[in-house]
Order: structure tokens, then sequence, then C-alpha cells
């Protein structure tokens, strides 16, 4: 039988029967696990798997996963592991932050942008809770948004509270798998009930020792919209450490920079140092965002100082 993975806990799978629409809870086969997967979750919320109810044992076990067209993945928080698949099979994703309360880092979204355009993920920008911009923070926003238009990012400003930009959102999900991720604290969750009621799924407050979000979502679930299409809830991430890139591919999923390649003056330039630099002058003619060019440095650099994060631990 065949279905798809719309919730991952670890150890269970609830898996969604391609045909009858059924929710079989499902666990994975011994062998599945010791094939080389160097993942803290080999099967994925996302997944298109195979499985069969094994009646001697009363079970439901997943036996293969098929080959993934896409997903977004990031380094373990797990030192015994490499990498964490936070979804797969996605048609767009969408990144939600705020620039206050808490503070969404620029250079966390940068890394979750460059793993996007790594795995051919199209990435959407969410600015949530634009109710509270106010004192200044108005041309904040507009100037954010703005360097990722640039570059040719679709941005939005969105409120739970006055209701900008929901329906253009709710237009934008409709008959899609979306993946929606995030710090915490951004509210995500909120957003979601508010574009889609029925789905009542937990929500949090800020802590206000910390202004960083407090998790509510335990783990990565995908749910049905009713307006068409569907939405995959992630628990709120802290940090975002790259997997497997060199620096070349780094430079390849900055946009504004790998448009610029074939002007260096040199064929291996790193765009750190090099005479002849067309990236280098382009930031100097103010034509990169000095905030990515400093994203692009630290990725480069596998900065360990984790800067972008957020304050607090993943849980």
């Amino acid at each position: 039988m065949k279905g798809i993975v719309i919730k991952s806990t670890g150890s269970n799978y609830l898996v969604e029967n391609a045909v009858s629409g059924e929710i079989v809870d499902c666990k994975i086969r011994g062998k599945l696990r010791l094939e080389g997967i160097r993942t803290t979750n080999p099967v994925a919320v996302g997944d298109i798997v195979d499985f069969e109810i094994d009646e001697a044992n009363d079970v439901a076990v997943i036996k293969s996963i098929e080959k993934r067209k896409n997903y977004i993945i990031r380094k373990s928080t797990n030192l015994s592991k490499e990498s964490h698949i936070i979804a797969s099979n996605l048609d767009q994703c969408m990144l939600v932050t705020t620039l206050i309360m808490p503070e969404t880092s620029l250079e966390f979204v940068d890394r979750f942008l460059v793993t996007a355009e790594a795995y051919k993920v199209p990435a959407i920008l969410v600015f949530n809770k634009s109710d509270i911009y106010t004192d200044g923070f108005e041309e904040v926003l507009k100037e954010t948004m703005e360097i990722y238009q640039n570059i040719g990012y679709k941005c939005i400003a969105v409120s739970s509270v006055t209701k900008e930009g929901l329906e253009e959102l709710k237009s934008l999900m409709k008959d899609k798998i979306t993946l929606l991720s995030g710090n915490s604290g951004t509210e995500k969750s909120t957003l979601i009930n508010t574009i889609n009621p029925g789905l009542n799924l937990k929500t949090g407050e800020i802590s206000s020792y910390s202004l960083a979000g407090k998790h509510t979502t335990t783990f990565a679930e995908m749910f049905k919209l009713d307006f068409g299409g569907r939405i995959i809830d992630t628990p709120g991430i802290r940090g975002f450490g790259m997997i497997g890139m060199t620096s070349e591919d780094v430079a390849h999923n900055f946009p504004e920079i790998f448009s610029r390649l074939s002007e260096c003056k040199f064929y291996n330039c790193t765009h750190t140092h090099e005479p002849g630099c067309a990236v280098k002058q382009a930031l100097d003619m103010g034509e990169i965002s000095p905030s990515r060019y400093h994203s692009y440095l630290s990725i480069i650099s596998d900065d360990e100082s984790e800067k972008y994060r957020t304050k607090g631990r993943d849980k």
C-alpha cells in the first residue's frame, strides 16, 4: 500500500493511505534504519512510502520510501547524527519571521533561503505581526522586505490581528503543499488558526524573560486546508546549521552572487579578498545588501559561534 507521511514523532509515523484516505499508525522496518541514512529522522513528513499491515504482530510497517523530489534539511542538534530533514516533497516553503518580539536574525533567514535554493524548494518570506511595527519599525519592515524582493523572493506582511495579507497568504497556499517554518514565537500556529480556524492548533506566548518563543508544536505534522492544499506545521527552530555545502555551492545559492560569478576576474574567486571581484564591486556600489554579504561570509567560514541563533536551545 502507498501513502503520505503526515506526522512524525521519531518512532511512530502517521500515514494517510493514498487510496482510502485512512490514517494508519506505522513503525519503520528495522533494516530501513541501517541503510546509510545519516539523519535523525529516516522518514520525514511529506515522504511517499510503501507500507504493509503485519497481521501477525498487529502493526503497520513502512517498507520503503520513494525518492524525494526535494526537501528542507538542516544540521541536527543531535551530535550523533548528521542532519535533520524538516519536511519533503514540497511545492513551496514559507519562512515566518518577526522583526521584533522576538527578532528573527537575518542570517537565520539567509541560511534557510540558501538551503531552500540548494534543494529546489521555492521560498516565500512571511513577515508576521505587522500590526506591532510602530515607532519607526514600519520603515525597517519596508527596507527588510526590499532586500529580499530585490533578489526575487516573494515577501508578504501579515497580521492575525488586523488580518492584513491573509487573503493573499491563502491564495498562495491554495492547492499546494506548503512547509511553514520559523523561530519559536513567530506565531506560526496562530497564523494557521486564523486562516483555517477549524484546525485549532495549540498556541503559546512569548517568554517575558528572553523575548523568545515557547515551543507549542512538538512534532512536524501535515494538515489539510479547508480552502484546498496542505500545510506542514513544524516545531519552532532557533538555529539553522548548513549541511554539506562547499563555498562554491553557497555562492551558487545566493542569487545576487550567482548572477555575477562570470564577471569576476578569477574563475575560483571566493568573493572575499581577490582583485577584480564583481561581487565585492556590487557590494561597494550598494547593489548587494551588506547583511546578505555578511551571511555569505559566515556560512563559507562555517562560523560555529552561531550568532544567527536566537536565545535558548531547540527542544
